[in-house]
């Protein structure tokens, strides 16, 4: 696949990616990620904000990192560099699953076997989460799409995003996520925290327990990430729960962003971030003023959490 990386461009570049262009791609993507994610979600111990759920950007994809079994230790990788699915285990065998157009059901059969065939019996629930129309992933003939270019171009976006997200985490000292790619919602985020509990989550994803929000949301954040959706090539979004008041008058950088009263969220376009002399510093300051409107309004005490 190397004319793949090349049409793209550099890693460390911005690459360009029109939601419609590859709306089949992302949405059967979607569900191959929950897939995965259920996998890692059936194995690992509860952790709170369910952290242990996640996948993480890697140097060639999406990772869930090593997950406990009985019967040994695995991890499984999206490789959008040769596109293929990794399924490794701490025996040494591994199976590789090629990511190419094919049902969301072919998928999960595939993936499924795969992990037998290693000894590594894995149960998980097969209905789609945080999605309006739910189709279990053993029935799901619809989504069958896969552009390659398309989706070495999402992880470009997730690679840019994860770099400068990562260093926006490390000037918290207080309580902060990792910066982690959450495949129900599918968007890449970090989460800071004030250290005080927050009232009751309402709970307004579909297809997702309420217990679900109320265990994500147990105390007060601000929390940033991105998205590919909201607008042309993908959306930035920070929000603050439970949201303090004035923190939606609070001025954010750049002068593209802009707060959403509907969302209760500031959003600020990726074609914006990546079109500006300096994509990463745009991108902190977007990430820093709206943490500014939470920490702020919300009366953090930003001497303790900054240092």
């Amino acid at each position: 696949m190397t004319g793949v990386r090349e049409r793209v461009g550099a890693l460390d570049e911005w690459p360009q990616l029109r939601v419609e262009d590859w709306t089949g791609t992302r949405d059967t993507l979607h569900m191959w990620t929950q897939i995965v994610g259920k996998i890692r979600l059936a194995q690992e111990p509860m952790v709170n904000h369910w952290w242990q759920v996640p996948l993480y950007v890697s140097a060639r994809g999406l990772t869930t990192s090593v997950i406990p079994h009985r019967d040994g230790q695995f991890d499984v990788e999206f490789d959008f560099c040769d596109h293929q699915l990794h399924i490794r285990s701490s025996s040494g065998a591994q199976r590789r699953i090629r990511l190419e157009a094919k049902p969301v059901a072919e998928f999960y059969r595939e993936t499924m076997a795969a992990l037998r065939s290693l000894g590594l019996e894995v149960s998980i629930s097969t209905m789609p989460r945080e999605v309006e129309h739910a189709t279990p992933f053993e029935e799901d003939t619809e989504h069958a799409s896969y552009e390659p270019e398309d989706a070495h171009r999402f992880w470009g976006q997730l690679l840019a995003a994860n770099r400068v997200m990562t260093e926006f985490r490390a000037r918290f000292k207080g309580k902060v996520s990792p910066v982690h790619f959450f495949w129900g919602s599918m968007d890449l985020t970090v989460t800071r925290f004030s250290g005080r509990t927050a009232p009751p989550h309402p709970g307004d994803a579909p297809n997702l327990g309420h217990w679900v929000m109320v265990e994500a949301y147990t105390h007060e954040v601000s929390s940033c990430g991105f998205w590919p959706g909201g607008s042309e090539e993908g959306t930035f979004y920070s929000y603050a729960y439970p949201e303090p008041p004035g923190y939606a008058r609070h001025p954010v950088q750049p002068d593209a962003a802009s707060y959403n009263a509907e969302l209760g969220e500031f959003l600020l376009p990726y074609q914006n971030v990546r079109t500006a002399p300096d994509p990463d510093q745009t991108l902190l300051a977007f990430l820093q003023t709206s943490y500014d409107a939470a920490a702020e309004h919300g009366d953090w005490d930003r001497p303790l959490l900054e240092g």
